[in-house]
């Protein structure tokens, strides 16, 4: 990767389904960090897997976790690489939002700050609303801050988890 500019990025992955080759969610998504530095992008820092509740139709308990990758690879380029990896492991691109999957990839954050096009928004829209997605970055990059509203990972982590009062 010398003499190109190389980008870092705070990826999500997630995993809810046995991979007839590879096995568990959890060994879905180090096989998924494999097939990635096998595309030539660096994996800096990976989160230890965790567990969390599906989201929409799913039945089954997600493996989760967040790494970060430096690659020359603009964003669109990346999401690219992303969606070729999850189709080869066997992600449909129809059906039914959130169903289950053997892998999701999503591009969380990037060193260029804000991006936007007609299929990629970075950051993340949703990422403050999802533990899945915070819990495993926070473990891996607390300080990475959120470009739009400048808390860091751990902040915007501590404000989606912190105990409420109850109503009155």
């Amino acid at each position: 990767m010398r003499g190109y500019l190389i980008h870092q990025y705070l990826i999500a992955l997630g995993s809810n389904v046995r991979h007839p080759a590879i096995g568990s969610p959890p060994k879905v998504l180090a096989a998924a960090l494999d097939r990635l530095a096998d595309e030539g992008i660096e994996v800096l820092a990976a989160s230890p897997v965790m567990h969390s509740a599906p989201v929409g139709p799913s039945m089954r308990q997600y493996a989760n976790g967040a790494a970060i990758i430096a690659t020359s690879s603009d964003p669109e380029g990346l999401l690219e690489t992303l969606k070729s990896v999850e189709r080869e492991f066997g992600r449909r691109a129809r059906g039914q939002r959130w169903r289950a999957r053997v892998l999701d990839l999503d591009i969380i954050l990037w060193t260029g700050g804000c991006f936007h096009s007609d299929s990629l928004i970075i950051p993340h829209p949703a990422m403050q609303e999802r533990d899945f997605v915070l819990a495993p970055a926070a473990a891996i990059s607390p300080d990475w801050r959120d470009p739009i509203t400048r808390l860091s990972i751990k902040q915007l982590h501590g404000r989606l988890t912190r105990p409420r009062a109850a109503p009155r």
